[in-house]
């Protein structure tokens, strides 16, 4: 762009000096002809220009607004599914479902303590009284989900759309087997050519490649992942937290 910029105002410079270069040499027949498409030239010019500055200003803006909007949606999506796995042990990769959910499902609310019961294999050795130390999870009550996450708002319902396009969320869900473990994992996404959609093509296509610790890296904003055990969003600290 920079280069861009620097072209465009070394070539109007040098038009304006051939405006005042031909109006010295040529018949005074033609210098009115000569003269307007030269200016407009340089007006053409100046308006590329200014475009070129201005257009990526205001993309930058766009998305941003944008970005910061889809970051909230995936960051319930993100409660949500921490709490399907929290009360089913397991990820949901569909919305009707964890939208029931959340308007359904309870938190046991426990409390563990130390205690102490006889060992009846040292009892029976020894022959006196010999104790052992336990934990005991005492079940205090239970707590709705939705209130929790939510309290009164119901956004979770909607929470499958992406802000200010007709698009959906991807949603995704499965287990990694780690050490001979199977992993419950989650991915929610949506790519940046469809969030950013009625913007300036070879502006998005640039975005699609951003590498930087201040930007959204590749090609789409996402929270989890399908390929590693992670429940973080890929959007920089200045969107907020992404943990």
């Amino acid at each position: 762009m920079l280069t861009f910029i620097l072209i465009a105002v070394a070539v109007i410079l040098v038009t304006i000096g051939l405006v005042k270069l031909v109006d010295k040499i040529l018949p005074p027949k033609f210098k009115p002809f000569l003269s307007i498409a030269l200016w407009l030239l340089i007006a053409f010019l100046g308006y590329q220009t200014y475009m070129s500055i201005y257009e990526p200003i205001q993309f930058n803006k766009t998305k941003n607004k944008r970005y910061a909007e889809v970051i909230k949606s995936l960051k319930d999506i993100r409660d949500a599914q921490l709490a399907h796995r929290q009360v089913t042990g397991k990820f949901s990769d569909n919305f009707d479902n964890l939208i029931k959910f959340v308007d359904t499902a309870e938190y046991t609310i426990t409390q563990r303590r130390d205690s102490s019961i006889i060992d009846e294999v040292l009892t029976k050795t020894y022959g006196v009284d010999t104790y052992k130390s336990i934990v005991v999870i005492d079940t205090l009550g239970f707590e709705s989900v939705k209130d929790s996450l939510f309290k009164s708002s119901d956004r979770y319902k909607t929470m499958m759309n992406v802000p200010g396009t007709d698009a959906t969320f991807k949603l995704q869900a499965g287990v990694l087997e780690q050490n001979s473990f199977k992993i419950p994992v989650f991915e929610a996404s949506v790519t940046k050519n469809v969030l950013l959609a009625d913007q300036n093509k070879d502006l998005v296509a640039q975005e699609n490649q951003v590498v930087s610790v201040d930007g959204v890296n590749g090609d789409k904003l996402k929270v989890g992942s399908m390929d590693e055990v992670n429940t973080n969003g890929n959007w920089p600290k200045t969107y907020g937290s992404a943990e």
